[in-house]
């Protein structure tokens, strides 16, 4: 089957070849395009020799003064060669219909025994499904027939008076069942691979199809797939105006059938161009020399690991190779150009084991407190921006920020993805992109995999069709900028900001019972990263996972759901910690609507991949709302509750769900991945904060039995809903201004003079929390928490602005604010404690060298 365009339907090659840069000559062409006179699917043809370029694009551009197309006419004295050159024109494509009508005659054969069994008890397909598939096959069928019969006798009986020119006309009259079919075509092919998927037998049948050859074939039949056979009616329409082309070319003028030629020329001309503007406005083919449409299935920013270095790569999968591309380095005012890296031909192209890429590149991972560091910066940088906007003559420095934060956000596309993808050329050199997110590994593999299952020749470039391959890309490329927000419209949304709640609840659609979780996706700062895993659900067909989680936001537009089946067998566990062996069972993706989500209740949706259907729900708060602090009203808890309640209630100096819960982190979470950066299970966490509420003599029973990351969120929940925050909405501002002395002797008075100008209950709990987080860090090269880490995580829960004083500064005051000036300072105040030396409660309450100022 030909490669489809973006929008699902495949570009027709004569229009291609109409508005292609490049004047490739060819010998002729055969039966159905292919070479040495077979056709794709093996079937003999009687190739058509002709000393003129035939596909040559400037036969296919003549306009006359109407604008329509027409061909050149031959000169007087060559007329009787010229009715002798239309014979073999006509001969050639005489045997090519023959052909073609048995193959529409084979894609028929299933179908009257497939609407057989539509009406017994046990159907194959559905009579929907049938009518879906084979839509308007039987009406394409007899239009030939009926052409192929009328035009038979009319070349075994020629001379100089023989007419074909109104029959011509009559197949290209009829176009318009073409244009049904061209219409339905995408839903055919989704049809087959879906029913083919779900039904064995059918599948069997679409793999098989017998065609028969020729009548003067020595072999009489040949096999096909359905698939391959779909896209012939679309090939003809081309192959019948090339033919026209050459009709006109050695028809006289003045003969019978030169207007009617014309007038059918004029119809398929129109037909193909308005076909093509529907399908894709670009041209996304490029023509071979010999005449072959090269398809591009899919392009992309990746990052390749060259010379142990990154290097970002615009990436080209066509039809038949892999092209690793760069933008090469031009002139002001010269047009943009993509240098050829590599290609690998798709029939050479191989997918490294773990085994063989062990001698592979190896993968420099940057500390994650670099990326988020990167992440701060790009955030106030796009303030600034929204600021210089509103300023009078701001423009010109809106310019150079811009420049500014996209040569960040480029260095944030470039260290961010871990993820190893490597492919190899089996007879030469392999090559490890690295991606963000397991769903783009699994989809340019899957793409690449698709492709590889036609029967696909290794082809050699020389250096000239090389460089007209890469020229080409340019103009082919359906990724124009790498995905950073400084190549975005102003008026594009700029995403969302906050917690999105989802409940991942169950899936279906599974043939075997197997071991089975989901991961979720969301974009942020141009790349996907994954945020939440549910449990593995042993041994089942209908996994009811009913796992919630809170996913935090920073500009996403997109939510992804993975669906895995998790590998136990030890022997294929892999050695590198960035690679996923688990086998993805289905993958789906989700807009995130503003509207839609943005609703105090919960939206209900449904994934559908790969047959797979999970549902799930989810709604959003925004940052503003997710960190107001609400007084509970009920004052038996510790949940809302203000800290110097709690501890005079309990008679302790740090509450007793600080303590249980680091105690339980260090006991058995310190080693843990990504610990108080992983969300916990959202019902898990409801269920310990119900317990710590009604003081349950249960609770360390709990606690011992739960996920890890449920006990870290727990916690983290536990300072987000004091009533104020633990370092007080009325130092706030003095911790901000604190931060921000250039001095360091004055910064350490002043820092040190806050901690002593807390409560006490906040203090002694800060201060635990503070060496808790300590020993933690501790543990980075095991557990991947820097203290820069750890200070992102807690710095925006600890300390944040009263709505009083929120007000007053205007923070936050849009979405984008996130990681605001602000924020960067409440993690640097948290990081400022936390690389301090060991702070004693009694040491500095008792230390008096300290300026003391009004607070």
């Amino acid at each position: 089957m030909e490669p489809l365009s973006a929008h699902g339907l495949p570009r027709l090659s004569w229009i291609d070849t109409l508005y292609s840069n490049f004047n490739y000559n060819t010998d002729g062409y055969d039966g159905d395009g292919a070479e040495d006179g077979k056709s794709q699917d093996s079937s003999e043809t009687l190739p058509y020799i002709d000393e003129s370029p035939t596909m040559s694009p400037q036969l296919c551009v003549s306009q006359g003064p109407d604008g329509e197309a027409i061909s050149p006419t031959p000169l007087e004295g060559d007329v009787e060669k010229g009715l002798e050159m239309k014979k073999l024109v006509l001969s050639g494509f005489l045997a090519s219909e023959e052909i073609y009508i048995n193959q529409l005659e084979a894609l028929l054969l299933p179908m009257r025994p497939l609407k057989a069994a539509a009406t017994t008890s046990q159907p194959v397909l559905t009579m929907q499904q049938i009518e879906t598939i084979f839509y308007k096959i039987q009406d394409i069928f007899e239009i030939h027939k009926e052409f192929y019969d009328a035009l038979l006798p009319s070349i075994q009986h020629w001379d100089e008076k023989v007419t074909v020119g109104h029959l011509f006309q009559k197949l290209a009259s009829q176009l318009g069942v073409y244009k049904a079919f061209v219409d339905n075509y995408k839903n055919a092919l989704e049809t087959v691979e879906k029913s083919s998927q779900a039904n064995i037998q059918f599948q069997k049948i679409c793999e098989t199809v017998k065609v028969k050859g020729p009548k003067e074939s020595k072999d009489c039949t040949t096999t096909s797939s359905m698939e391959a056979l779909l896209y012939k009616p679309i090939d003809r329409v081309t192959r019948s105006t090339l033919v026209l082309h050459d009709l006109l070319k050695h028809t006289p003028k003045d003969h019978p059938d030169f207007p009617l030629l014309q007038d059918a020329l004029r119809i398929s001309h129109s037909f193909l161009s308005s076909i093509n503007e529907e399908i894709d406005p670009r041209r996304t083919a490029v023509t071979t020399p010999k005449g072959e449409a090269r398809q591009l299935v899919k392009d992309g920013f990746l990052v390749e690991v060259s010379e142990n270095s990154r290097k970002l790569r615009h990436v080209f999968l066509f039809t038949d190779l892999l092209l690793c591309a760069k933008m090469k380095k031009t002139a002001v005012g010269r047009h943009q150009q993509y240098e050829c890296k590599w290609y690998i031909p798709l029939a050479d192209l191989t997918f490294q084991t773990l085994d063989e890429s062990d001698s592979c590149h190896s993968i420099q991972v940057l500390p994650e407190h670099e990326i988020e560091e990167m992440k701060m910066k790009i955030s106030v940088l796009k303030n600034e921006i929204q600021k210089e906007k509103k300023a009078p003559k701001g423009q010109s420095r809106v310019e150079r920020l811009r420049k500014k934060m996209n040569e960040q956000e480029s260095w944030l596309l470039l260290h961010s993805p871990t993820i190893p993808f490597r492919i190899q050329n089996k007879h030469g050199k392999s090559y490890l992109f690295l991606l963000s997110s397991d769903y783009e590994r699994s989809e340019w593999r899957e793409s690449m995999q698709k492709l590889q299952k036609k029967d696909l020749q290794a082809c050699v470039l020389s250096s000239v069709e090389l460089q007209v391959l890469t020229s080409s890309c340019f103009k082919l490329r359906t990724v124009h900028n790498i995905p950073v927000t400084s190549n975005k419209d102003d008026e594009e949304t700029p995403g969302l900001y906050g917690f999105l709640h989802v409940i991942v609840h169950s899936a279906t659609g599974f043939n075997e019972s197997t071991n089975l979780y989901c991961t979720l996706e969301v974009d942020s700062f141009g790349y996907f990263v994954s945020k939440a895993k549910t449990r593995v659900f042993r041994d089942t067909t209908e996994p009811q996972w009913n796992e919630e989680f809170e996913i935090e936001l920073e500009g996403s537009q997109y939510l992804r759901i993975l669906c895995y089946e998790k590998c136990y067998d030890k022997s294929m566990l892999n050695k590198d910690d960035n690679e996923i062996v688990d086998k993805i069972m289905g993958k789906g993706q989700v807009q995130l609507d503003p509207q839609t989500v943005q609703s105090k209740n919960w939206h209900m949706d449904v994934i559908e991949m790969n047959g797979i259907k999970v549902e799930f729900s989810m709604k959003f708060t925004s940052r503003d709302l997710s960190l107001k602090r609400t007084p509970s009203k009920k004052q038996s808890g510790v949940f809302g509750v203000k800290i110097n309640v709690v501890t005079k209630r309990e008679r302790s100096k740090v509450p007793y769900i600080v303590r249980q819960c680091i105690e339980e982190v260090e006991k058995r979470g310190i080693d843990e991945v990504g610990i108080y950066r992983i969300s916990g299970v959202a019902t898990d966490i409801q269920a310990l904060k119900q317990a710590f509420d009604t003081n349950t003599k249960d609770i360390l029973m709990m606690l011992s039995d739960m996920d890890i990351n449920a006990i870290a969120g727990t916690l983290k929940l536990y300072f987000r809903e004091l009533p104020e925050p633990l370092l007080t909405d009325r130092l706030y501002p003095a911790f901000m201004e604190g931060i921000a002395l250039s001095d360091p002797a004055a910064k350490e008075n002043c820092m040190m003079h806050l901690l002593r100008s807390l409560p006490d209950p906040n203090l002694m709990t800060f201060l635990t929390l503070l060496d808790h987080l300590k020993r933690v860090a501790e543990k980075e090269p095991i557990n991947k928490m820097s203290l820069h880490n750890l200070g992102t995580v807690f710095g925006p829960t600890l300390l944040r602005p009263s709505e009083a004083e929120s007000a007053k500064g205007q923070h936050i005051t849009c979405a984008s604010d996130i990681w605001s000036h602000d924020v960067m300072a409440q993690v640097q105040v948290l990081l400022y404690y936390l690389q301090h030396p060991p702070i004693s409660f009694a040491e500095l309450k008792r230390n008096t060298l300290y300026f003391s100022t009004d607070v």
